[in-house]
């Protein structure tokens, strides 16, 4: 498992995310982070995800499930592409950004979730605990753990995350897909 963030921590996080927003929305400069400066577990690297809302509707939501650069680096680069560059969704105006509600997940790293055939896939997944990637050759999807709130049936779940990946519906219990599951700590504006 991982290390929490205390609020402190979140803060920083949130505001980073709150600056590259407005900043890229504004079509102004992104702001130089000086890692030396920050918490410790902030310049190491990490893997986040920037979800955007409007009164509970999705506005954009990019993210990565692997860790390549500092968290603070991550969290600045998915806020700029969650408002810019979600392909559902055409870019933020700056009208949108007082309404906008920030979100920011931080992953933990992913494992292989074993499993021998649907019934068993089933019992081992865990509602509102694991995010799951779901990968079928070159194709691959994931869905945060918050997306058990809308989708709180293991079976709906599974069923939405095949249709994401641009499978059919049904894919997960006619074919062994290669799954992993991984948490998150999740905390907003």
């Amino acid at each position: 498992m991982m290390n929490k963030l205390g609020k402190a921590k979140q803060g920083i996080l949130l505001g980073i995310a709150r600056e590259a927003l407005e900043n890229s929305v504004r079509s102004e400069s992104l702001s130089d982070i000086d890692l030396t400066q920050l918490p410790r577990n902030l310049q190491e690297p990490g893997a986040s995800f920037v979800t955007l809302t409007i009164v509970d509707n999705l506005r954009g939501c990019i993210g990565t499930l692997e860790a390549y650069q500092a968290l603070a680096l991550d969290v600045q680069e998915h806020a700029v592409a969650a408002a810019l560059q979600d392909p559902r969704f055409p870019p933020v105006q700056p009208s949108e950004l007082e309404r906008i509600n920030i979100e920011v997940s931080v992953l933990s790293p992913k494992t292989p979730l074993d499993y021998e055939g649907p019934e068993d896939l089933i019992e081992k997944l865990r509602v509102n605990i694991d995010g799951v990637v779901m990968e079928d050759g070159y194709r691959k999807a994931t869905f945060l753990p918050q997306v058990w709130e809308k989708l709180p049936s293991k079976e709906q779940f599974l069923s939405h995350l095949c249709l994401k990946m641009g499978a059919s519906a049904n894919q997960w219990r006619h074919k062994p897909l290669k799954l992993y599951t991984y948490q998150v700590q999740e905390f907003h504006e």
